[in-house]
């Protein structure tokens, strides 16, 4: 079995690596995790007692702390996913995100470098660094051309998206100078279970069943790529494992909706599965607010370069992946209350700075 670590294990995405990798026989899995506000344990709780799975909670920029949890794991790939990761929150403090995103991802590389400097043989020669990013790092798309390839510039328009083509940069800068094995991958925007409640998705879900206005930036207009996470999910593995090194992939699922179809198609489902209790719809509670400053118009991603090189695709449509969701958060209110009474109070941010 080979040994992964990785970064960012107890956020949205890395639980969902988690969870895949310590259930599929092949893997033993170290999540490193500082546990910030979008850290959940919970979101871990179906393997916290697995012998394939194994927790450190440490910062990626104590750069000491990574290099003592790398010589005690001795592990094969490391799969980096720690990052602050909220547009919103990088226009209201975009300093974390300099920090995190930028200065901890130079500390993780040094750690990694040194680790795999110490290697010998096979276990040198199969290591990958896997540096996970997003599709934000190339800008904005006009609404009716354009696709992001692997070899679109970079343009990144927020301090989130700025920091993570930083990150990129600083990958890739690693591989040419230093020699690190690294592989990348840039991905729409997930949804699924386990997504923190200030999200667009669980945010309005959250919202109508606690009968609170559903937000809407500008008219609703931006478009995005949407991605089930579980998908995703899968395609790391696949990159991680089997990505050349030095290539990145894009990682999309196909499913372009504007963010008011995605809001109205939530509250239709909701009208069927969990009807008002005044009979009215929940597409009544949208409300239309102050556009936020940088908002890219649209964002798509041609995922054929992983379909061809590596066999994935994603297997959940955006109908099935956002029903699945939606029957996931109405099941599931002990993983979500806790984090709307205590983190988050069910506002957006990201609007009051011009």
């Amino acid at each position: 079995m080979k040994t992964v670590i990785v970064t960012g294990g107890a956020g949205f995405i890395g639980s969902a690596v988690c969870r895949l990798l310590a259930q599929s026989g092949r893997y033993t899995v170290v999540n490193l995790d500082k546990l910030t506000y979008a850290g959940n344990p919970e979101s871990l709780k179906s393997i916290q007692d697995s012998p394939a799975y194994h927790f450190e909670q440490t910062d990626i920029c104590d750069e000491p702390d990574v290099t003592r949890v790398l010589q005690k794991h001795q592990p094969d790939y490391i799969m980096h996913l720690a990052a602050e990761s909220h547009v919103d929150r990088s226009i209201d403090g975009p300093g974390a995100f300099v920090e995190t995103n930028v200065v901890g991802t130079f500390r993780l590389l040094s750690a990694a470098t040194a680790y795999w400097r110490s290697l010998a043989g096979a276990k040198k020669e199969g290591f990958r660094f896997h540096h996970v990013s997003t599709d934000e790092v190339f800008g904005d798309l006009p609404f009716d051309s354009g696709i992001f390839t692997e070899e679109t510039p970079y343009d990144p328009s927020s301090p989130y998206s700025a920091s993570k083509a930083a990150s990129d940069h600083f990958v890739r800068a690693w591989l040419h100078t230093y020699g690190l094995p690294v592989v990348l991958s840039n991905c729409s925007n997930n949804y699924g279970p386990f997504h923190f409640p200030e999200k667009l998705i669980p945010l309005v879900i959250l919202n109508a069943l606690d009968e609170k206005t559903l937000p809407v930036y500008g008219k609703g207009e931006n478009v995005r790529d949407w991605l089930y996470v579980e998908d995703h999910a899968a395609a790391l593995e696949k990159i991680m494992s089997e990505g050349r090194i030095g290539e990145g992939y894009n990682v999309g699922g196909n499913s372009e909706q504007t963010n008011l179809q995605v809001v109205e198609k939530i509250c239709d489902i909701l009208d069927k599965k969990r009807p008002r209790a005044n009979g009215e719809r929940y597409r009544d509670l949208i409300s239309f607010v102050t556009d936020r400053p940088g908002h890219d118009r649209r964002y798509a991603i041609d995922a054929s370069k992983i379909k061809d090189e590596l066999g994935w695709e994603p297997s959940v449509s955006f109908e099935t992946g956002l029903e699945k969701t939606i029957d996931w958060y109405l099941d599931n209110e002990w993983w979500w209350k806790p984090l709307r009474e205590k983190k988050y109070s069910g506002a957006r941010l990201g609007s009051v700075k011009t």
